[in-house]
């Protein structure tokens, strides 16, 4: 017997992404965790409404609609992931004194700024500034692109501060905090390496023919194959890692227990 399902890798994998992502909600929802991480419940949220509206609506709403509407889920996505750094830098780092909370602050906005300030181009001033509807749109893109890059570089850096210095204040070794914070290092990881690699390819491949352009397109959707791989990988893991409770907690529920037995109550 021959099964044939007619499904392209990219079904495939945007098929497991949506289910891995609502199934991440059924976790954080199920298992108590939203109380505690909200900014990053919201952020998988937009991540699951995006893959819907991309699939339900691209292609079948006009044009300058559909680049309104995508343009301005990118742009919530990219401040909900800002405000997520935030979230779980103020988790991480609980204890830390005032001073070391500045100094690590102006050090990553400054690494930041320096990336944001040479990655990419940009465009010109009178561009962003016309009186014309496309040149808003234009400015909603590069907000998109900006946030969502100046979110990574700080996911990345966040997530080697939890590594290294994680376990002297409130990001040990398998607590929640610190397991998200490397899953979204390393999804910001493989965003930045993947984009630099296309832009690359982009840049210095001259196409003489048909054939040529093909197997460069072809090379594309591989590396997006590869991310949405990655991601879906870090979604599983986050998965396993949430529905677990952390370290120390059942211990102390059964410490609880113990003490009030034995107070006879």
């Amino acid at each position: 017997m021959h099964f044939n399902f007619n499904f392209s890798t990219g079904q495939v994998l945007w098929t497991l992404t949506l289910a891995a992502l609502l199934v991440l909600l059924v976790v954080l929802l199920g298992r108590d965790r939203v109380r505690r991480f909200p900014w990053f419940t919201a952020s998988v949220v937009l991540m699951a409404l995006d893959r819907l509206a991309g699939r339900l609506l691209y292609h079948r709403l006009p044009l300058v609609l559909s680049e309104e509407i995508f343009l301005a889920l990118a742009d919530v996505a990219a401040i909900v992931a800002l405000l997520v750094v935030v979230e779980f830098a103020r988790r991480a780092f609980a204890g830390a004194g005032r001073r070391a909370w500045i100094a690590a602050t102006l050090a990553l906005l400054a690494v930041g700024g320096v990336v944001l300030a040479l990655w990419g181009p940009w465009p010109s001033f009178k561009t962003l500034m016309g009186a014309s509807e496309t040149s808003v749109l234009r400015l909603m893109e590069l907000f998109a692109q900006k946030a969502a890059l100046l979110a990574d570089v700080l996911t990345i850096q966040l997530g080697l501060l939890v590594a290294l210095c994680g376990r002297r204040y409130s990001a040990g070794w398998r607590s929640h905090t610190q397991q998200i914070v490397i899953g979204l290092s390393t999804v910001s990881i493989a965003q930045l390496a993947i984009q630099r690699t296309q832009q690359l390819i982009a840049t210095h491949t001259i196409i003489h023919g048909a054939a040529e352009y093909q197997r460069v397109v072809g090379l594309m959707n591989k590396l997006n194959y590869a991310f949405a791989v990655i991601c879906l990988v870090v979604l599983v893991w986050w998965i396993m890692c949430l529905w677990i409770d952390e370290p120390g907690t059942k211990k102390q529920g059964t410490g609880i227990r113990d003490q009030g037995s034995e107070s006879g109550i």
